[in-house]
């Protein structure tokens, strides 16, 4: 099979269903590319014909991949000139023929299509957009659409908005501008196909059309593309995680460290037993616990980064910015209680990225009294994802499922 990611075989057992696909060893394409040596406009060439060719045999079987995107496009192993695989047909339809119908809305956002964005019905077409946004990052390293505001993104790809700046695309030839001005036209009965983009000259004839040019620019601009979306791709795994979090911490310390207000709350730690190299993490996670639980604002400011990142019940489904939204909590949550609430911190797990990056992930029960004299409980499931800057540790994401904040009348 072409280019794709071949499934072997599915085993059911229990209520779970496992597919078993060919191991692909080589990492991510994008990855690959910002190690090499030497990367031109002819390889970006070569990387675009790999992929559109899985499209291309994809869509002759009648399958839609909707989420084409550099995390999906693998090597075949850690060869020089492995072959792409594409990868992660989870979000995949089967169509008839040139068949084009409503079938949800499915994707990433800065590989969406205008069609599937104004919420029209849709087709092959969609692989094809993708794959002029893929094509456009290959040759200057950054995306054609960017905004950090969704809204303002989705309404740049509904009006295709984009072009080709200086200095970095005078150095690219018009006949991949071209290919890529087909691919990203938002007609889609006009915009061209997989079969005949394989056709286009850019392609087709790249010995004698693509430059050979070294795009050093290109490379550094895509390590940092790189950066950014493996950081997205962290905060959403943590959001993901801590949505079926479940505790497997297996071992536990000793007694629980008991921390008193003069409010009468208090917050209890289960504290896992730690790997030797996670040790150093038991006193920064008491401190962040500790100060969240007391209500010590002034603390917590000094453990986050200015701009921290936060997804939580409060923020009613919204990705907030920043330390405000938290400061009116941090206030009135702990001005205006003056009846006891617990909190348990359950299950603890650090998991260590590299030097410079940790994710820690507990439970938070909080006992409390409500309006009515009740005693409740309340559950959340959080994550918080550190940063090392200037040698010092910082929180720059935060994430909370379950109940909202409790706030005792």
């Amino acid at each position: 099979m072409p280019q794709v990611a071949k499934g072997r075989s599915s085993i059911s057992e229990e209520g779970h269903h496992y597919l078993i696909f060919d191991l692909v060893t080589g990492g991510e394409l994008f990855e690959d590319i910002v190690a090499r040596e030497y990367y031109s406009e002819a390889d970006a060439s070569h990387c675009i014909q790999q992929i559109l060719e899985a499209v291309l045999h994809c869509h002759q079987m009648g399958v839609v991949h909707r989420d084409l995107k550099p995390e999906n496009l693998l090597l075949a192993s850690k060869l020089k000139g492995a072959a792409v695989k594409l990868a992660d047909f989870g979000l995949a339809i089967e169509v008839e023929g040139d068949q084009q119908a409503w079938f949800g809305f499915a994707g990433t956002p800065g590989y969406l299509s205008p069609e599937v964005l104004r919420k029209d019905p849709y087709g092959k077409a969609v692989d094809l957009w993708a794959c002029g946004v893929i094509l456009y990052i290959l040759l200057v390293g950054y995306p054609p659409f960017w905004d950090e505001d969704q809204h303002r993104l989705y309404q740049q790809i509904k009006a295709g908005a984009y072009d080709f700046p200086s200095p970095e695309w005078d150095t690219v030839t018009p006949e991949a501008k071209d290919l890529i001005n087909k691919m990203l036209t938002i007609n889609p009965s006009k915009r061209i196909t997989a079969a005949e983009a394989l056709k286009h000259p850019w392609i087709s004839h790249r010995a004698t059309v693509a430059s050979c040019m070294h795009r050093q620019e290109t490379v550094d601009c895509l390590k940092k593309f790189n950066a950014r979306r493996k950081l997205k791709g962290a905060i959403l795994t943590t959001m993901l995680a801590t949505r079926n979090f479940s505790g497997r911490c297996r071992l536990w310390g000793s007694s629980p460290c008991l921390t008193k207000r003069k409010s009468s709350s208090s917050v209890q730690l289960m504290v896992c037993r730690l790997h030797r190299s996670k040790e150093p993490w038991r006193n920064t996670f008491h401190a962040s616990a500790g100060t969240v639980c007391n209500g010590d604002f002034e603390s917590y400011t000094k453990m986050c980064d200015p701009g921290m990142t936060a997804f939580e019940p409060e923020a009613l489904g919204n990705l907030v910015e920043g330390l405000d939204f938290h400061r009116f909590y941090f206030e009135n949550l702990w001005s205006r209680n003056s009846k006891p609430v617990h909190t348990t911190i359950l299950n603890p797990h650090i998991h260590l990225m590299g030097d410079e990056s940790a994710c820690i992930a507990y439970i938070r029960i909080t006992q409390y009294v409500d309006a009515g004299g009740i005693p409740r409980t309340a559950q959340s499931e959080e994550t918080r994802i550190w940063h090392r800057r200037d040698g010092k540790w910082q929180i720059v994401h935060f994430h909370r499922s379950g109940a909202p904040s409790v706030l005792p009348q």
